[in-house]
């Protein structure tokens, strides 16, 4: 598959020749969380066909994005991770992130898939660190059937696949529960209300939760 440029002596262009073709955004979003299984990818990325996944994947390593790797016990199995210049991208996927939740996401479209795991990169976009000031506290979320964590510690969060191993508070809510909270139709105080969602653990970590993860506040786009 020819690479298409902009022929321009510009960092943004020369980036964008590498990064800017469809779904290639999408597949370092992918593995900014970790390697991935070519299989992983293709339940995440529903609507990207194999052909065109298999040729993103030979894009990004060709150009040192991305490498192949073997995910360690008891897996053994070929998966592909970011390299170094792959893992500095990830600033610039969380800023589009920030941007699309307050100028693009409204209401989930009727045809739009969603994936609970996605949820590890926007935990981070929302993250307050002058809010997670001299806390340390390790968070797990249960999204129906995915879970994943949140280590902060004092202004700094690390968020990951997978439950923590000694979690001091643990958040439990429902994929629709979940949507409508980001969509902004729900407020996470309104699912635990109707049930939806329920929260357990240490008092003050619970306390300050709210203000750690904050939605940025919508805007619209229309000209004034």
């Amino acid at each position: 598959m020819e690479q298409r440029t902009y022929n321009q002596y510009c960092a943004t262009a020369r980036t964008l020749d590498l990064v800017g073709e469809r779904w290639t955004l999408l597949l370092i979003r992918e593995l900014l969380t970790g390697p991935k299984r070519y299989g992983d990818l293709q339940a995440s990325l529903r609507g990207l066909g194999t052909g065109l996944l298999a040729a993103r994947l030979k894009h990004l390593e060709r150009e040192g994005l991305a490498r192949k790797v073997t995910l360690p016990p008891p897996a053994r199995t070929p998966a592909y991770a970011l390299t170094e210049a792959g893992q500095e991208l990830g600033p610039a996927v969380l800023a589009l992130a920030r941007w699309g939740l307050r100028w693009a996401m409204g209401e989930r479209r009727e045809d739009e898939t969603f994936h609970a795991g996605w949820a590890v990169l926007g935990l981070r976009a929302c993250f307050d660190p002058d809010a997670a000031a001299g806390l340390r506290a390790v968070y797990e979320f249960h999204v129906d059937d995915e879970i994943l964590h949140a280590r902060v510690d004092d202004g700094t969060v690390e968020t990951v696949h997978g439950p923590a191993q000694y979690p001091d508070a643990r958040i439990t809510i429902t994929e629709e529960a979940f949507v409508g909270v980001t969509a902004r139709r729900l407020t996470f105080s309104d699912a635990i209300e109707a049930g939806a969602a329920m929260v357990t653990g240490d008092g003050e970590a619970l306390r300050r939760l709210p203000s750690l993860f904050q939605l940025p506040a919508p805007r619209s786009r229309a000209a004034d």
